[in-house]
């Protein structure tokens, strides 16, 4: 850490051939990079009305990153200028290279030639501009460098150059064993290349201050916008330490780093990087500037509501609530409402781990809109229809809320709250089984253009809620059949998600489960149980249902039955409601394969009954769907047939391909079971309907692949074609079902006894 003494006086410094200078009040100095800026502008001065309004247009727009920028190699900064202005980047080259090649007196006459620019009644820059400020900033820093700094300034500048005409050379020489076209591509490609990449911001110096701020804001941009752009973990966190070995109390740097460590998972670097960007706040007196005495107690008192925040989120409830008492404590006492509002926010959190309750909620939204925290409040109101849709509150008066807490967004443009709320409904459209308004509402969240202003090639809204939509997008194309539009999306994500991603886990669960259901259909069994392992390290309660799907499917009843029943308890007793209903038809199927069909029916009643409290409409027409198969199976086929006009249609309108499949042969075996007890002339017709129903389950089972589900309708579909006479029919399913039956292995269960 430097002393006192470093800090106030002048202490010139060479690192690495970079001449630089700690000035007292000065925030930047000379080096070899911004001499060559130097004389970007002195010839863009020169140029003047030579150069096209075209021209001037792009040198203007590359000006400022240049300005604000690290320090680049000669060569990239050359080829940045070709682009706007070729002539442009000659003239600098040969200037360079004069001054390189020549004396010290060169680059000392240069810089005397420069205040000549503000000169006159109408000078070529003006002093308070961006460029005449940089302009005053480097004069000002190279005045105060001695004859020596100016030597070993001016021995940087000839390396400078030298180590840009031997990449050259070696560049002309690699091209005439290259071809051409490839050698374009690569520079085009590695033109275009991210905002900052490693060897543009790993300059052989320390960075400056406004060099710093740059770096920091433009990393924290991209790290809310399009990570994907931004430097790696390791790289970013590396370029951090730099910055902090030589400025161990740049707060914002310590802040960025805690931010980095977020996006790996590290708890012990977050909370050391977090602990230490409020440390600095307090001793370097950036809040006591601007909030007086006060300022230290708000540093306080956030840092310790941050601190309980970053707990929460891995998962260490106990130091969370510490750390929040600590908050609330000191808030308190400074009688801060608007810390205390952002207290009341996570209390509710923590206690929503223990136990549910909307009066801490309820009372947050109230209080946030009085202070006028519309951010809070939205927040508030998002938790608020959460907790009611597992609740099991009508979707409609969810939908009210989340109207109103749109118009809150839309009136301060709270863009990132605007893409949480339509994200939200998509889910809660999915958890209530209407997939075609889940998918209007990630359609609508796709096309729409972020408020946010962000650099021209940042991709726009990588948030988690475009993750989630697209996460759900992706299983609604699974579903219907659309296994190639699925994958599409899913490398779109790991794309746009990277795996070291913050996000990265969600679209992770998708594609396993995804995998896993195609697994399932095609009767790879092997390859869906060795998919369960990955869905478990991501989700525990899925990877056992799943688990128990595997083993339901292997014929090993009794180790999916224990499975089921502890699963169930442990669903019952963090109240996953949806994974209930699941369970419990899983549980029904596992007593009709075993023969109990007596048993599965209070099952199923139950699960209906918790489908319909908590109105999950599509579960419910499931469980119906199960329940007539009972009915079916027990020797009722004209009740069994009543209830599916009830539960088909939302199925059919919603479901999935597999379940639409189903429930048509479902209706094919219900027919031919009532039709026992026909005329021989209403029989024939009931038939004939059946095969018809047959046929469109067949189209279903064929876009998902599922080849078992296809044999048993082959089989079914041959036995009524020989009861109606018809050879040839009969004939050709016959066929089709013994190359099936070859294909795939038989395990010895009735045709008559599994629903799905």
């Amino acid at each position: 850490m430097a002393s006192v003494h470093e800090s106030l006086y002048f202490n010139p410094m060479l690192t690495n051939g970079v001449v630089h200078a700690n000035v007292f009040g000065v925030r930047d100095w000379v080096t070899p990079h911004k001499l060559a800026l130097l004389v970007l502008l002195s010839e863009l001065g020169r140029a003047g009305a030579q150069l096209g309004l075209l021209e001037r247009r792009r040198l203007n727009r590359l000006l400022l990153p240049l300005l604000q920028g690290p320090d680049m190699a000669l060569s990239r900064l050359r080829k940045a200028i070709e682009e706007c202005c070729p002539h442009l980047a000659g003239s600098v080259h040969i200037r360079l290279k004069l001054m390189a090649e020549g004396e010290l007196k060169d680059m000392e006459q240069f810089f005397d030639d420069l205040s000549d620019s503000f000169s006159g009644t109408e000078p070529e820059v003006h002093k308070t501009s961006v460029v005449g400020l940089f302009l005053r900033h480097m004069i000002l820093a190279y005045n105060k460098l001695s004859f020596s700094q100016v030597y070993k300034l001016y021995t940087a500048l000839q390396q400078y150059f030298q180590k840009d005409e031997k990449k050259n050379g070696a560049d002309e020489n690699e091209m005439e064993l290259t071809n051409p076209e490839e050698m374009d591509g690569k520079m085009e490609k590695e033109e275009l290349d991210g905002p900052l990449r490693e060897e543009e911001i790993a300059c052989s110096g320390p960075l400056s201050q406004k060099q710093a701020e740059y770096f920091l804001s433009q990393q924290a941009s991209l790290l809310k916008n399009d990570e994907t752009k931004a430097l790696a973990p390791a790289s970013l966190q590396k370029e951090l330490n730099n910055l902090l070995k030589f400025n161990p109390d740049f707060a914002e740097a310590h802040y960025l780093s805690y931010l980095n460590s977020l996006r790996v998972q590290d708890v012990f670097s977050s909370t050391h990087s977090l602990l230490h960007y409020f440390d600095r706040l307090i001793l370097t007196g950036a809040e006591s500037k601007s909030n007086g005495d006060e300022g230290y107690g708000r540093s306080l008192r956030y840092a310790a509501l941050n601190l309980a925040a970053l707990h929460c989120r891995f998962g260490h409830y106990q130091q969370a609530e510490l750390a929040l008492q600590e908050a609330i404590r000191i808030a308190q006492e400074s009688n801060d409402h608007v810390c205390l509002q952002h207290c009341l926010s996570w209390l509710y959190i923590l206690e929503q781990k223990i136990f549910d309750s909307c009066v801490l909620l309820e009372h947050s939204v109230n209080k946030s809109l009085h202070f006028g925290l519309p951010y809070l409040a939205s927040l508030g109101i998002q938790s608020l229809v959460q907790q009611r849709a597992f609740a099991g509150k009508a979707a409609n008066k969810l939908m009210d809320a989340l109207k109103d807490s749109d118009l809150l967004h839309w009136k301060h443009s709270l863009s990132e709250l605007i893409d949480i709320s339509i994200a939200q409904k998509t889910a809660i459209w999915r958890l209530y089984g209407r997939s075609t308004m889940a998918l209007q509402q990630a359609q609508t969240l796709l096309s729409m253009n972020s408020l946010e202003a962000v650099n021209v090639g940042v991709q726009q809204n990588n948030t988690e809620s475009f993750a989630v939509v697209l996460c759900h997008l992706a299983e609604l194309h699974a579903e219907q059949g659309y296994f190639a539009a699925a994958s599409e999306i899913l490398k779109h994500l790991k794309e746009r998600f990277p795996p070291n991603s913050q996000h990265a886990q969600l679209w992770m669960l998708f594609d396993q489960k995804i995998q896993f259901e195609r697994a399932m259909n095609d009767g790879r069994y092997h390859v869906a149980d060795s998919l369960v392992a990955g869905i478990t390290a991501l989700n525990s309660i899925e990877g056992v249902y799943r688990k128990a799907i595997v083993l339901k499917a292997q014929n090993q009843m009794s180790e999916a039955h224990k499975l089921l029943q502890k699963l169930l308890t442990h669903c019952q007793k963090i109240k996953n409601t949806e994974m209930v209903i699941s369970v419990l038809l899983s549980i029904a199927e596992l007593y009709w394969r075993s023969s109990c069909h007596t048993i599965a029916l209070p099952v199923l009643l139950q699960a209906l009954a918790l489908a319909r409290e908590y109105s999950l409409q599509y579960l419910a027409s499931e469980t119906v769907l199960n329940l007539a198969f009972s009915q079916l199976i027990l020797g009722i086929p004209e009740q069994a047939l009543n209830i599916l006009h009830m539960a088909i249609e939302p199925v059919l309108a919603h479901g999935a391909v597999l379940d639409k499949g189903c429930a048509m042969f479902l209706v094919a075996k219900c027919q031919v079971a009532s039709a026992a007890s026909y005329t021989p002339q209403k029989k024939i017709e009931a038939l004939e309907s059946a095969i018809l129903n047959l046929n469109e389950a067949k189209t279903y089972f064929a876009k998902v692949d599922c080849k078992e589900q296809l044999r048993d309708v082959l089989y079914f579909q041959a036995r009524l074609f020989h009861t109606l006479g018809k050879t040839q029919e009969r004939n050709k399913c016959a066929m089709l079902f013994r190359q099936l039956h070859q294909e795939l292995p038989a395990h010895g269960v009735p045709l008559i006894n599994a629903f799905k």
